[in-house]
C-alpha cells in the first residue's frame, strides 16, 4: 500500500476552497463553537483533586512497595493534566489567549512540561498534518511513517526501522523522559516567549518532584517509582495520539490537497463509549478537532456525526475504528515500511 500522497494539482474546475467554508457554516449554525466554561470548570476540577489526591496519598503510604500504585494513579492525572493543556494551547477553554496561556502554563508546570515549546511544536503538526518535512510529529529519529523515510536510515537506526512494529510500545516507555528532556533544551535554548517563566516552572516541578520522592521513598523504591511513574505516563500519554495519524497516508511537500481535505485524509477517529472519550481526552474525535481545534472537547462529539456526512456527501474518505483495531492498524503500517528493508537484508550477500 502506498502511504504517501504525491503532490498533484486540483481537479480543473472545482472550487475546493468553498467546501470548508460550506461545513464551517454549518458548524456555526449548531453552536459548537461556544466555549463550555461550567464543562471545563467540573473537568479541570475533577483532575486536579485527583492529582492532589494522589499526592497527599503518596505522603500518608511513606515508605512501602504499595506505592508503585501512586505512581499509576499519578501517570493517569499527569496526562489528564495534560489534555487540558492541550485544550488551553487551542484556545478552547477561553476566547482569548492570555488566560488559556495562563492555564495550560501552570499545567504544564504541574506535569513539568515546557508549554511554549509544545504550542509551538503541535501548531505545526496542525497545520501540516503527515506532511513530509513539514510535520515534527512525524519526524522521529527512532520511528519510520513512511518507506523513504525508512531508506534514509542507516546503521542501528535502520534496524530499528526494520523493526520497529515490535519496538513501539516498548518505545513509548520513554515518552515521558523525552517529553521533559525536550522542555528542558526549549528553555535552555531560548525562543520561547515566557522563557522565565517556564524555566522557573521546569524547576520548581523537576526540584520538587525529586526531593517528595526521594524524601518519603528509601533509594530503591525511590527510583523504582520514578521509573514506573514517568514510563506509564509515556506510554499513556503515546498510546491516547498514536491512533490520530501514525497509520494514515502521508503528503508530500508542495501538495495542492485543500484545508478541509488534508485534515480529513490524514486524520483517523477511535470509536467507543463514553470511556473512549474520557481515557483518551476526546482527541479520539481527531478529525472534528483538526477541522475545527478551537471547539470545545465536550462538543467534537456534536460535530462528528455532521461532519462524517458531509465528508460522504462530497466524496471524502473519513477514517474511523475501534481503539485496538487502531492500534493493529498502526503496528501493521509500522511493519510494511520496515518490509523493504528487511527483504533489502535478507537479500544482501553474506561474507
Amino acid at each position: 500500500m502506498d502511504y504517501v500522497i504525491p503532490a498533484a494539482r486540483p481537479e480543473p474546475g472545482r472550487t475546493r476552497g468553498s467546501d470548508y467554508a460550506e461545513l464551517s457554516e454549518l458548524v456555526k449554525e449548531a453552536g459548537l463553537l461556544r466555549r463550555r466554561p461550567y464543562y471545563y470548570a467540573l473537568r479541570g476540577g475533577v483532575t486536579l483533586l485527583v492529582f492532589a489526591g494522589a499526592w497527599v496519598l503518596f505522603a500518608l503510604l511513606g515508605g512501602t512497595w504499595w506505592q508503585m500504585g501512586t505512581a499509576v494513579l499519578l501517570a493517569v492525572a499527569y496526562t489528564q493534566l495534560s489534555f487540558l493543556g492541550h485544550d488551553a494551547g487551542h484556545k478552547q477553554i477561553f476566547r482569548g489567549r492570555r488566560a488559556n496561556d495562563a492555564v495550560g502554563s501552570g499545567l504544564a508546570g504541574l506535569v513539568g512540561l515546557s508549554y511554549g515549546w509544545w504550542v509551538g511544536k503541535h501548531n505545526r503538526h496542525h497545520a501540516n498534518p503527515n506532511v513530509e518535512g513539514a510535520d515534527p510529529d512525524i519526524d522521529m529519529p527512532a520511528l519510520a511513517f513512511s518507506a523513504p523515510q525508512g531508506q534514509g536510515r542507516t546503521g542501528f537506526l535502520r534496524w530499528m526501522a526494520k523493526y520497529q512494529a515490535f519496538l513501539f510500545f516498548p518505545l513509548l516507555l520513554l515518552e515521558g523522559l523525552d517529553l521533559h528532556w525536550s522542555g528542558i533544551k526549549a528553555v535552555w535554548n531560548g525562543g520561547l516567549r515566557a522563557r522565565r517563566l517556564e524555566a522557573a516552572l521546569l524547576t520548581v516541578h523537576i526540584g520538587g518532584y525529586l526531593a517528595a520522592v526521594f524524601l518519603v521513598l528509601p533509594l530503591g523504591q525511590a527510583l523504582v517509582f520514578i521509573a514506573v511513574h514517568q514510563a506509564l505516563w509515556g506510554v499513556y500519554m503515546g498510546c491516547s495520539f498514536a491512533p490520530n495519524h501514525k497509520a494514515m497516508p502521508h503528503l508530500e511537500e508542495g501538495h495542492q490537497l485543500d484545508f478541509l481535505r488534508r485534515q480529513v485524509l490524514t486524520s483517523h477517529n477511535v470509536n467507543g463509549g463514553r470511556w473512549v472519550v474520557v481515557a483518551l481526552g476526546g482527541l479520539n474525535y481527531q478529525i472534528e478537532h483538526h477541522l475545527f481545534p478551537s471547539m470545545p472537547m465536550s462538543t467534537l462529539r456534536r460535530a462528528q456525526p455532521l461532519v462524517r456526512e458531509f465528508c460522504a456527501a462530497h466524496g471524502i474518505s473519513y477514517s474511523q475504528g475501534g481503539l485496538l483495531a487502531s492500534y493493529r492498524q498502526i503496528l501493521r503500517h509500522l511493519h510494511e515500511v520496515g518490509a523493504p528493508l528487511r527483504a533489502a537484508d535478507a537479500a544482501r550477500p553474506r561474507p
